[in-house]
């Protein structure tokens, strides 16, 4: 294959169901910010105030959740942990010193991106379940006050856990070159996925 021949690597559902993802994470996260200490209250400015804060901040968390559970489902599939991702994990020096020859083939993802989908999955659901439990004046007033109590910190604890995922996926998205436009324009070249992902671009070409 030439190496300049271009690969399909996301649909145009699967990167508008990405974008809806990221931009209600990016909204969810601010709204939740000006509320988690009262040094971040100015953020809640962006939203028409604290009141209002308050009211969408949790609306903005279905919305998340709902485009997240779309996109768990259709990823699930190949974020599912193979013998090559312990290796690939075990190799990690190769990793971070840019020694990819050195390490297995790589499928659709590898084990640093699969690893940070389960963990995208932990917590995205943590904070849909913990959300529900305390958000008033809906669902709150039907649980303990000890259980709400929990849910609210559980909800900042996987808040935060995810807030660093994210920093962490943008970083590695923007350190391996190639990766932003498979999401923007949805193809990579044959080089590129020869380099980062040989087994699934094997895959693509058996498939035609």
């Amino acid at each position: 294959m030439n190496p300049k021949t271009q690969v399909q690597r996301y649909s145009d559902s699967e990167r508008v169901n990405h974008w809806i993802v990221a931009i209600a994470f990016i909204l969810a996260g601010l709204s939740g910010l000006s509320m988690f200490h009262p040094a971040l209250f100015w953020l809640s400015n962006l939203f028409g105030g604290g009141p209002w804060t308050r009211i969408l901040h949790p609306f903005i968390g279905v919305v998340m959740f709902a485009a997240f559970l779309s996109m768990m489902l259709r990823f699930w599939n190949y974020n599912k942990i193979e013998d090559r991702d312990w290796r690939w994990l075990k190799q990690w020096r190769d990793v971070v010193n840019n020694r990819e020859d050195k390490l297995p083939e790589v499928g659709r993802y590898n084990a640093g991106q699969k690893v940070l989908f389960w963990l995208m999955v932990i917590c995205t659901v943590t904070l849909f379940v913990t959300g529900v439990l305390f958000w008033r004046p809906w669902f709150a007033d039907y649980f303990p006050i000890t259980l709400v109590r929990l849910a609210t910190l559980l909800h900042s604890a996987a808040a935060t856990v995810l807030i660093i995922g994210i920093i962490v996926h943008i970083y590695a998205a923007i350190w391996i070159k190639g990766s932003i436009r498979a999401m923007m324009r949805g193809t990579v070249s044959a080089k590129w996925a020869a380099k980062h992902h040989r087994a699934w671009l094997r895959e693509k070409t058996k498939q035609g």
